[in-house]
This record gives structure tokens, C-alpha cells and sequence, in this order.
């Protein structure tokens, strides 16, 4: 077991059902949890590296992407499984309970386990979660993931990254994603893209939170939002759980992945919800 006090060196596993975990703990202080889907580790090693002055910070890498192999690499990854995971990992420390931060998918994975293991989390922050099953066109919505999946498969990744970013209301300069994804790549991040695509991307965006677990939870909910992120699709979801729960958004610097952009000025306004957790 890890203590919160220990500095520990970055690279280990863990076995879980059906899978080998990758994590890395940085820092010592109150647990901190920073976790994405598909985004591995790396994505948050800057934040990470920031918040270890003063946190026991936990990263990892999600079923099925990079350093965390799957026993059925057909497996479908779900909000439920990853939170187990994460879970597993948190018992694993003996650190806890934790401050989770989760952007994105993992922000969806950080919801689910709040309402499975509300006793290992003090405070979920859940940046720009896709809980689509919130909004009234949702039926639109998922139709047109379908269509970017099978757009995918089909062997078109430069027309399904199209329709992707199209549909979530994220708008590049002219020609940024023939450069971003048209070209050579890394052969990890092709593994892992096809991975989100394939056994990710539609589990995750059909989660519906339970409301009423979340409201009567003992976990604080805090839902975070990209500044620069008005408009697209995520900063729909994120207003209408906000909504629901009856709480009001943080803002945060940047948009989407405002804290791997710039880990430096997202890093004041994340402090200060952890002072008050």
C-alpha cells in the first residue's frame, strides 16, 4: 500500500478483471486523482507535476489505451467498468478518500463512481462530461455518432475527425485536421484512437447519471467548464447537469483540454476548489 506521504516512482500496474492497469503517483499530501478517456496519463503528466508540490497525485492509463493492456482487447470500455478500475486503484493506495478530476470521458468515469463508492470520494470534479442522455436532441446526437464510428471503421479517419469535431461545435483553421490526423502517425496513437472509436466513444456518451443518487450523495459535485468552450457540445452537457443538480459551473481557463494546453493557468482555479474539499 501506498501512503499519502510517500513520493513514489512513476510506472506501475495493477491487475483488475480482464485487465493490467498502468498508473503513476506523484508527490505526496491529500490524494489527488486525474483521469481521462480515452486521455492516458501522459495527457495530465504537466498538471500533474504542478499539483505533486503539495498532493499525492494518482494518473493512469484507461483500460485498453497504451500501457494498460486488456486480456479482451474486444471489450467494450463503460462508465461502469473504468469507475471500477479506478476504484480498485484507489483501494489499491490506501490513500484515500480522494479528489477525482476527471475531464471528458473521465469526467463521466468520475461521476459513476461517486454514485458506486461515494465513500472513496471527497469531491468529483468533472470537467466538460459528454452526458449526452441530458439533452433534448440526444436522439440526434447519437445518431450522429453512429455515423462517425462507422465513418471511422469504414477506413475514413480524416472524414469521421471531420464530423466529429462538426457535430461537437469544435471549429479548427482551415486544413488543421488533414495536418492532424491525414498524415504519418504515431503508431500508439492510431492503436489508441481506433480503440476510442471502436469500444469507447458510444458507452460513454450513452451513460445517463442517476440523478438522485448524485444529489443525495455525500461526494461534492463540482462541474467545470471551458471558458473558451461556449457553444460546442460538451459545454451543453456539462450546463445541463449543472442544471440538474442544481448547482453552478466553475469556469476554467482554456477549452476542452484546457489543462494539458495550459496546465499553468488551469492549475489557480483547480488549487482553489481543493482548498475547499
Amino acid at each position: 500500500m501506498i501512503s499519502p506521504s510517500t513520493v513514489t516512482t512513476p510506472g506501475r500496474h495493477l491487475r483488475v478483471p480482464g485487465a493490467r492497469l498502468h498508473y503513476e503517483v506523484r508527490g505526496q499530501g491529500p490524494l489527488v486523482a486525474l483521469v481521462g478517456a480515452p486521455m492516458d496519463a501522459t495527457s495530465f503528466a504537466p498538471l500533474a507535476e504542478l499539483l505533486a508540490t503539495d498532493h499525492t497525485v494518482l494518473t493512469t492509463d484507461p483500460r485498453g489505451i497504451n500501457r494498460s493492456p486488456l486480456d479482451d482487447p474486444s471489450q467494450d470500455s463503460t462508465p461502469e467498468l473504468r469507475a471500477d478500475d479506478l476504484s480498485r486503484l484507489l483501494a489499491h493506495l490506501d490513500a484515500g478518500p480522494a479528489v477525482v478530476f476527471g475531464s471528458s470521458g473521465g469526467a463521466v468515469t468520475a461521476l459513476a463512481l461517486a454514485q458506486s463508492r461515494p465513500d472513496q470520494v471527497r469531491t468529483v470534479i468533472a470537467h466538460e462530461p459528454p452526458v449526452v442522455e441530458l439533452l433534448d436532441d440526444r436522439d440526434l446526437i447519437h445518431a450522429q455518432t453512429d455515423d462517425v464510428i462507422a465513418t471511422y471503421l469504414s477506413g475514413d479517419v480524416v472524414g469521421a475527425w471531420t464530423k466529429f469535431m462538426a457535430h461537437a461545435d469544435i471549429h479548427l483553421p482551415e486544413g488543421a485536421i488533414e495536418h492532424m490526423f491525414g498524415g504519418e502517425r504515431d503508431p500508439q496513437q492510431v492503436a489508441d484512437e481506433r480503440r476510442w472509436f471502436a469500444h469507447e466513444l458510444r458507452a460513454t456518451t450513452h451513460w445517463r447519471p442517476d440523478l438522485d443518487a448524485l444529489r443525495a450523495t455525500t461526494t461534492r459535485i463540482v462541474v467545470g467548464i471551458g471558458e473558451d468552450s461556449a457553444g460546442q457540445e460538451c459545454d451543453r452537457t456539462s450546463r445541463a447537469l449543472a442544471s440538474a443538480l442544481g448547482i453552478e459551473p466553475v469556469m476554467f481557463p482554456g477549452d476542452h483540454t484546457g489543462f494539458a494546453d495550459g496546465p499553468e493557468p488551469f492549475l489557480p482555479p483547480l488549487r482553489a476548489l481543493l482548498r475547499t474539499s
